[in-house]
């Protein structure tokens, strides 16, 4: 469990190339307890981008959320786990109990294995987005349920917007690990996100970890505005 501000700080590396992504994580050196490599610089630069960005120091947050049948998704998720670096990594909540229960088996037991999470429903989905493919109620309702499916399963924890973790913490317990995107400090812009919250709101609601992306890596001076993230984060720890 991470403890204290910087272990639970996880910048996203959204770039499509690899230099500018190395070059933010050498700026924000010490300040980050991992980067989240998504799809973009994945698809872009393949394992080389974990294995380049792992040397820097921090852990990866390998955010590619599998979501297919069982067997793929137990070979991707056991291919992500062999990668240097990796300590998280993500399925889609929404592939079933089975496809999750999968993704568990897959690295049961490896030394040093990350911990898997399910992605419950994206910060970029309100309740008339869900409507739209067929998902009825109120978001924090659904995200709830898919929380509890994940925990079933055997997932370490789950990928949900900061609206949600106080109900997931109550249901879910205080063992299963909750990251939270959506991560937007007051004066941000929220961007194409929906479901947000400032840091120290998602902490204090028990959040263990916060990803944000564009309000460090798109900021001016990166580095300060980590650090005016960890003040924040650090005041609603104590």
């Amino acid at each position: 469990m991470a403890r204290d501000a910087r272990e639970r700080l996880i910048v996203a590396l959204d770039f499509d190339r690899l230099a500018p992504a190395i070059q933010i994580a050498k700026r924000l050196a010490g300040l980050v307890g991992m980067f989240k490599i998504g799809r973009q610089l994945f698809t872009a630069e393949g394992p080389r981008a974990v294995e380049q960005l792992a040397k820097q120091g921090e852990g990866i947050f390998l955010d590619l959320k599998f979501h297919d049948i069982p067997n793929t998704v137990a070979g991707a998720v056991r291919a992500a786990a062999e990668l240097p670096g990796v300590r998280l990594v993500n399925v889609h909540a929404l592939g079933g109990k089975e496809m999750m229960k999968a993704a568990a088996r897959a690295i049961k037991g490896l030394k040093n294995r990350p911990k898997v999470l399910g992605v419950t429903l994206i910060t970029s989905m309100d309740e008339e987005t869900l409507r739209e493919v067929g998902i009825l109620g109120p978001p924090a309702k659904r995200v709830l349920k898919l929380a509890g499916l994940a925990k079933r399963a055997g997932l370490d924890g789950v990928v949900a917007s900061p609206l949600e973790v106080a109900e997931i913490r109550l249901a879910c317990g205080k063992q299963f690990l909750t990251v939270v995107p959506g991560i937007r400090p007051a004066a941000a812009q929220k961007n194409d996100q929906l479901r947000t919250a400032t840091p120290g709101e998602a902490i204090r609601a028990g959040a263990d970890y916060l990803v944000v992306g564009r309000p460090i890596t798109a900021a001016k001076d990166p580095r300060a505005a980590a650090k005016k993230i960890l003040e924040e984060m650090s005041a609603a720890l104590a």
